[in-house]
Parts: C-alpha cells; structure tokens; sequence
C-alpha cells in the first residue's frame, strides 16, 4: 500500500519511483507526490514516465495515477514523476487560504463549524456553519483578517496526532463533510496548524507560512443549504485581478459622483435618497395627470347614469384601474377605458350603477377577443385584438 507523500512534502514535484501495477492506463507506484483528488482539493497534473496524468485518486488504499494513453512501460520498471509545479503551488496556497479564511472565521462568527470546502482553478469555497447572519460588513471584515493574517507571516506545520486527542481538543476544526468521515476509524488524524491563528484535520497540501499565499479577494457569499453560508473567494493572480477590477469600479463612481473613494457609501445614500424623493415626486405627479385625465373622458349618459368612456394612453392596466375606481361615485356611475399600445386592455369601474364591470367587460371581449373578468363593481380584461380607440367607441355605442 502506497500512500500520497504529497501532504507530508508539498514542495516536492519531482521523483523517481518504481511501477508496481499496470492496467490499461492505470497506473500504480512503489512511492508517489502525486496528490489524488479528495477532501475538496483537485489532484495533481503532471506526468508518469513521460505520459501525460489525466486523474489521480485512491483506491484500496493505492494511489491510482491514470493515464491519458497507455504506457510503454511496465511493472517493476523504473519511471520519472513530474507533478505540474504550478498547479501544485497553487492549490497549496489555496487549501491554506481556505484555512486562513475559516481562522478569521473564528474571530468574527458564531457557533462556527466547518462545513465544506473546495477548490477551482477559478476560486475556492468555504461552507461555514454559522449562526451569524454575513452580511457585506461580515463578508468585508473576513477579508480583511485573512489579508492580514497573510501579511503576519504565521507560521504552517502539520504533525499526525492521535485520533482521540485530535476530536477531543475543542482547537480542531473538522471538515463535517469529508474529514470525520474519512478519520472515523483513522487510529491517528493529521493536524495542519497555523501559528496562533488556526487548526484543523486536514491531509491536503499546505504552504509553510501564510504570506506565501499572496492577495485574497472576497467574491461572493450564497446559502447552499439550511444553516449553511458559502464564501468564495479568488488566490493569487485572480484575486489581483478581481482587486484591480473592485478598485477601477471604485474610482469611476468616485469621479461619476465627485466625491473621495472612501465617501462613496455616504454619497450613494444620498443619491438614493434624492431619487426615492424624485420618484415619489414623479408618482403623484402621474396620479394627478391620469386623475384629470379620466376626469375629461366622455360623459354619456346611458339609462340614467353617467359614464365616463374613453381611452388613456401612457398608463398601464393597474394604473387605470385605481384611478377608474377613484372615479367613479364621485364623477361618474361607471367609468369605462380603454389604452395600451400593442396590447391593448380595458378596464370598467362602477358605483351604485345598473351596469356591471363584469358583464361589460365581457361584452368587450366578446367582441374583441382576449380575457378577462372581476365583480359588479370593477373588472378588466385584456389581449385584446382591437385598437383602444376601436374598443372606445364599441363602449360609447353598445
């Protein structure tokens, strides 16, 4: 049985092994760095005496490294490993920052657990669990401490550990999703430390110190399931570019708004409140407008009541509709409206009237098709396949 030794050796990405079990393009190894995909971090890239590694992983406790072709080589032969140095520095730094990240965890949130992890070539994810609402502030704060506790420079070691001591030291963060189960039965779990900042089991590749990680930008938070709130978050070159991309939005809104960067947020505020005050400004204004539109429909009388027909344009259904109903009782028996611009709809107000919106609005639709329907005493309808003006001058004259 061949374990990883890339957790106990990540900087090493170079080596030679002997081959211990061929099978089409799988391939075993007396030793490898290789790291088989688990515990959220991707398996290592590279090459097996010279062929391409498309896949990595564990099974019955070998390592399987597969092939993207199969090998000209065979068991007992000696063979080149070549792990992909970049990929592999990455997902160090990464499955740190994963670290560092639940450490600032611990600083900021309540009843913390851990409740996931993973890593992509975009970005990495952590699953905390948390009674704690992260809320922009939270988020911001978490980016903050993990920036910081980068730049301290803390110290990475790992050791194994007996199981018992490991699950009963309260410092130990488990990955509830993949760690206590993998070490359930585990006689000793490998502890990664991060020097007066985090601990947690983990058998993934880690750097030495934190300020190997280099920048970490916030992306997003989500809540994948109940109790559950995702962070993700880019490492390296991505967070520099996503940093860059933060900061150019940040200085186009300054000058757009001509305040200083740091009076954005005020300034925004102000300018959300100037324009709720606008658009309260502007919907009584319409109210008024469409109020004395109705008021200037037609007037007939038909059977002893008023009616007030016509058509409005620039209003939708609902618009027309409240002000129908504010209508009618005082100016007139019955109101009825017709407008739209490509759909056109029709809607019928009455008050103490014979008539019924109901049944008018029905005759309407009758004629013109579409639907539609309400009470006695208010109803729309609407696709109908007539010009408001067309639908008008039925209600003037049916």
């Amino acid at each position: 049985m061949a374990e990883s030794l890339a957790p106990a050796a990540p900087y090493t990405t170079s080596f030679t092994a002997t081959v211990t079990g061929v099978s089409g393009t799988d391939v075993t190894l007396s030793e490898t760095y290789f790291y088989p995909a688990g515990g959220g971090q991707p398996a290592d890239r590279g090459t097996v005496g010279g062929v391409q590694v498309e896949h990595v992983h564990e099974a019955d406790g070998e390592v399987v490294h597969v092939l993207e072709a199969e090998p000209d080589f065979g068991e007992g032969e000696a063979v080149q490993g070549e792990v992909d140095p970049e990929f592999r520095r990455y997902c160090r730094r990464a499955h740190t920052a994963s670290h560092v990240l639940y450490g600032a965890g611990r600083r900021v949130l309540e009843d913390l657990g851990y409740g996931g992890f993973d890593i992509s070539e975009e970005k990495v994810r952590v699953d905390f669990e948390t009674s704690t609402d992260i809320d922009d502030d939270v988020l911001a704060e978490l980016e903050r401490l993990t920036n910081r506790a980068v730049w301290d420079s803390h110290d990475v070691t790992w050791e194994q550990v007996p199981a018992d001591e490991a699950r009963s030291r309260d410092d130990v963060a488990f990955n509830t999703k993949t760690e206590e189960g993998v070490m359930a039965d585990a006689d000793s779990v490998r502890v990664v430390t991060v020097a007066d900042w985090d601990v947690a089991a983990c058998g993934g590749t880690h750097v030495e110190n934190t300020s190997e990680i280099g920048p970490v930008s916030v992306l997003s938070r989500s809540n994948p399931g109940e109790g559950l709130t995702r962070v993700e978050f880019a490492v390296g070159p991505s967070a520099i570019e996503r940093q860059a991309a933060v900061r150019r939005a940040s200085l186009d809104a300054a000058a757009t708004l001509g305040v200083p960067e740091d009076e954005l947020g005020d300034a925004a505020a102000r300018l959300q409140s100037e324009n709720e005050r606008l658009e309260a400004e502007l919907a009584d204004l319409k109210s008024e407008v469409l109020d004395s539109r109705v008021a200037g429909l037609d007037s007939l009388s038909r059977d002893g009541e008023t009616w007030l027909v016509g058509t409005l344009d620039g209003f939708d259904a609902n618009e027309v509709g409240d002000a129908a109903k504010e209508a009618v009782g005082d100016d007139a028996d019955v109101v009825a409206v017709a407008g739209g611009e490509g759909n056109t709809f029709v809607v019928v107000a009455a008050d103490g009237a014979d008539a019924d919106a109901g049944d008018v609005v029905g005759d309407v639709t009758d004629a013109f098709g579409g639907g539609g329907g309400g009470r006695p005493s208010f109803a729309q309808g609407g696709g109908l396949d007539a010009d408001a003006d067309d639908v008008a001058d039925y209600l003037r004259e049916e």
